[in-house]
């Protein structure tokens, strides 16, 4: 009987300490996976313990819990944004920056929401540059525009572990009354740049045509020359030229001239 009862304990114990061991096993091991582009953060009983790197991990004891944060680059769309230059004109403004997570404990640990932190940062600096310059002078400074944003964004975005990448200002939208006369003065400067230019061109023939008159003026030849270049020109053509003959011009008729005017005193 003693025996049986020894056989029974040793059975139910090599069922029961297998599966409290499985059980302690699944309690005390934490596997964690971290994707590639992501990091991970380890936390024991709700204290960050330490940064995982990308790859597999696994921890032994009890109370241990892990998030992933995205590392990868992105992109920040500021739409809509309406501000006031120096000279006290609304526009609008949408621009894009970009920028990647360098430090994910600062990123979430140091700020209740980042990516409205990076937002916010954005727009202050928007208003900042935007600010500093008159209507006029906008159009001629949106070349250096975006390295005057990453100046502003930052110094502040690396206090809670982001890096600015880069900005672009994609589009400045002037108000309708700006934008008809802003095209109307630059109808009225090509129109006047156009009549300018027609002016030195006639300019210029004027003084190519006297230049061409003083060099015939010296030399006769120069002229019989050129008639002759017109005629063979017309005939080349199939024109017809008309040569106007002088006042009193009375043909040679059978090799006599025209009769000569007699004295009043007769011969």
């Amino acid at each position: 009987m003693e025996i049986e009862l020894v056989i029974t304990l040793l059975i139910m114990a090599a069922i029961i300490v297998p599966l409290v061991a499985a059980y302690m096993v699944q309690k005390l091991r934490h596997r964690f996976m971290v994707p590639e582009g992501f990091a991970g953060l380890l936390y024991h009983h709700g204290k960050f313990v330490a940064q995982l790197a990308t790859g597999r991990h696994i921890r032994w004891g009890r109370g241990f819990t892990a998030s992933v944060q995205d590392v990868r680059r992105a992109l920040l769309a500021v739409t809509g944004q309406e501000i006031l230059t120096s000279d006290n004109v609304s526009l609008k403004a949408n621009l894009s920056v970009s920028y990647e997570i360098t430090d994910p404990v600062k990123a979430i640990h140091g700020t209740q929401h980042w990516p409205a932190e990076v937002h916010n940062l954005v727009q202050l600096a928007l208003r900042a540059v935007v600010g500093d310059s008159s209507v006029e002078a906008l159009p001629a400074q949106r070349p250096d525009f975006a390295a005057k944003l990453l100046t502003l964004v930052q110094p502040e975005a690396a206090k809670f572990g982001i890096k600015s990448l880069a900005g672009e200002l994609k589009d400045l939208m002037y108000p309708s009354e700006l934008e008809r006369a802003c095209a109307e003065s630059l109808k009225a400067r090509q129109e006047g740049q156009a009549a300018l230019e027609r002016a030195r061109g006639e300019s210029a023939a004027l003084r190519n045509l006297a230049n061409a008159a003083r060099v015939l003026e010296g030399n006769p030849e120069l002229m019989n020359l050129r008639l002759l270049q017109s005629l063979t020109a017309a005939q080349a053509a199939g024109s017809t030229l008309v040569l106007g003959m002088p006042t009193g011009f009375m043909p040679i008729k059978n090799g006599k001239g025209p009769p000569r005017a007699e004295s009043p005193g007769g011969a």
